[in-house]
């Protein structure tokens, strides 16, 4: 018989106990000193855009949950029985936030075929300013085109697009074509449309990392500006400040394709009432024109119709949405990176910002981030200007767009469709199109071996 005080299973038995209890104190103080994680996940599947930022606790994630719910749920005409969740329209453009961004990605364009406008708007107004100098909005229309309708009202109008192409060359000899869509409407339900019109097609941007660019300071990108090029780079990079809704003053635009959105509420509600005709506390009238009698008419779904609890759940799902990590490097891809810094892409398209200690919320304090993105309009030449300014950018300049998650938008979205009405069809495309500041950048591109472009290209799908 082996002595009790030497039995080897419970030796080791009580050797495991105190490792046990050792890792768990461990673990515990490890949790106590760490700080709160950051926005950046590992996936990039399919679900690469919308999962929660790892920053969030057990309370923020379950907001987080009834945001997501909010997002996607679809819009129903008043009266319904879904209380909460009725007031569609009278005129509005899709049912839901998700039917646009899909699974919180990019929109396209229409394809061949496709005789409506499934993730894209198409911006309008007239030469002028509003009350807010912002854009003067097209009498009995507004500033946007509503292709669809509840029973009883009608939609303002059907777009089409068209394209026109234009061939071009690399320097090797290799042909490209680039397409410019070509916007027209009809079946105009109230009225004809002035010969002066400014029209822009919009395709939906992902959302997720938003609420990192909520935190970043305004001092950080007004650093970054140089209106008047004063280093002599060749860009100029400006600040858009916009008349805020949710501030009610002017602050600095930070989202949209033209930067002319300052807040996330702002760009919540303001979608929320111009793209589905949902009303809200700051945007608290229907979305109709004085001569739209029926749409004037129709029954709402209270007054607002998003309430104030639901639309402050929205903001903090689009503001919590996490960041999917970069892919590995390659010897490819890093090859890429440092041609994109030769071509003085990193100009604009700053690899690394960080917010500041001014946020209410505790998880965008501090946060470092690798979007690509100065925030900051630039000019980008005739090419690409849709000749409609948007408070203080012009026809010509456009945000500088965030490069993270490029590579994923074929994973998430099923397609490879780029820049703000999804002319570009891949990459290569959305780079040949930069002109005015960028066109020193392009033709870098453009005059490069076919080995660098595709290591350029592998680096910006890698981001």
């Amino acid at each position: 018989m082996i002595p009790r005080a030497i039995c080897p299973t419970k030796t080791l038995f009580a050797k495991l106990t105190l490792f046990i209890l050792w890792l768990y104190a461990a673990a515990q103080t490890a949790t106590a000193a760490e700080p709160r994680a950051g926005f950046t996940h590992q996936a990039s599947n399919r679900d690469a855009f919308s999962l929660a930022a790892p920053a969030l606790d057990a309370a923020e994630l379950r907001v987080f949950n009834f945001g997501n719910r909010l997002f996607n749920t679809n819009w129903i005409v008043a009266p319904a029985s879904a209380i909460g969740f009725d007031g569609l329209g009278p005129l509005f453009n899709r049912v839901s936030c998700s039917a646009c961004h899909l699974r919180d990605g990019r929109g396209r364009a229409p394809r061949v075929g496709e005789l409506e406008l499934l993730s894209m708007i198409v911006r309008i107004s007239i030469p002028g300013v509003d009350e807010h100098g912002g854009p003067k909005p097209v009498p009995g229309y507004g500033t946007q085109i509503s292709d669809r309708a509840i029973p009883g009202v009608q939609p303002e109008a059907r777009v089409q697009i068209q394209w026109q192409e234009r061939a071009g060359t690399y320097a090797d000899g290799s042909a490209f074509s680039l397409r410019k869509p070509l916007i027209t409407f009809d079946k105009l339900a109230y009225g004809s449309l002035p010969k002066n019109i400014l029209s822009s097609a919009r395709v939906a941007p992902a959302v997720f990392g938003m609420g990192l660019f909520e935190g970043i300071s305004d001092a950080t990108i007004e650093a970054l500006s140089d209106p008047n090029d004063v280093n002599k780079d060749g860009i100029s990079g400006r600040v858009n400040r916009v008349y805020s809704n949710s501030l009610d003053a002017y602050a600095i635009g930070r989202f949209g394709w033209k930067a002319n959105v300052a807040t996330l509420s702002d760009q919540n509600l303001g979608a929320a009432l111009g793209d589905i005709g949902i009303t809200s506390t700051f945007e608290p009238k229907q979305n109709c024109q004085p001569q739209q009698a029926a749409c004037l008419r129709a029954i709402n779904g209270g007054e607002p119709e998003l309430s104030a609890v639901f639309a402050d759940k929205l903001n903090q799902y689009v503001q919590t949405l996490g960041v999917p990590q970069q892919r590995p490097k390659t010897p490819q891809s890093k090859l890429g990176e440092a041609l994109f810094r030769k071509f003085q892409c990193s100009a604009c398209h700053i690899e690394t910002l960080s917010t500041g200690t001014q946020s209410s919320r505790a998880y965008l304090r501090n946060q470092r981030m690798h979007a690509y993105t100065d925030l900051l309009l630039h000019d980008m030449g005739s090419g690409l200007s849709d000749n409609r300014p948007d408070f203080q950018a012009t026809g010509s300049e456009w945000r500088t767009a965030p490069l993270w998650g490029l590579g994923l938008v074929p994973v998430v979205n099923d397609h490879s469709e780029y820049l703000h009405d999804g002319r570009a069809r891949g990459l290569a495309e959305a780079i040949l199109w930069h002109g005015g500041e960028a066109n020193r950048s392009k033709e870098q591109f453009r005059t490069a071996s076919k080995a660098q472009r595709d290591a350029l290209l592998a680096f910006l799908q890698g981001i």
